[in-house]
């Protein structure tokens, strides 16, 4: 009988900790347009999270590509959700009115897109903030763990 009781309590602490912890969809972003969007409304669908600057050499492939993934997968619970960065090589020096004027007109994007960001240091917003599994006690898959 305790055995029992004691089992049934650790199943609901351990749901109760697995629907506390935190992912992606918990989070909110600042849109292109500077509303705050909760990532929620995203939750049951695959999303693709992807940072893009309309200075890159891979700019006109990777926007169209990925606006050709949108329009092939978005009526099957899919989405693109595109962060604009200016971090790596001042590749997006653009505003959010004009990189979103830039995105739509030359590509016709059709995905969400979210206000310039850093994607790595300080400036990273939580949604994007991956945890180190080396920070969390454990090593990454695929590796033996010592460093």
């Amino acid at each position: 009988m305790v055995a029992a009781v004691a089992t049934a309590w650790l199943l609901l602490w351990a749901a109760a900790c697995a629907q506390s912890e935190q992912d992606f969809y918990n989070f909110k972003a600042v849109n292109i347009r500077g509303k705050l969007v909760s990532l929620e409304k995203y939750r049951g669908s695959v999303s693709l999270v992807v940072n893009v600057a309309s200075e890159c050499g891979f700019t006109d492939q990777n926007y169209r590509a990925l606006q050709q993934l949108q329009r092939d997968l978005g009526p099957h619970h899919f989405n693109v959700l595109a962060f604009p960065c200016n971090q790596f090589g001042q590749q997006e020096p653009d505003t959010n009115r004009e990189i979103e004027n830039f995105a739509r007109r030359t590509y016709s994007v059709s995905f969400p897109m979210f206000s310039k960001i850093a994607v790595t240091g300080t400036g990273c917003p939580p949604c994007l903030q991956v945890p180190n599994p080396r920070l969390l006690g454990r090593s990454p898959p695929g590796t033996s763990g010592s460093t």
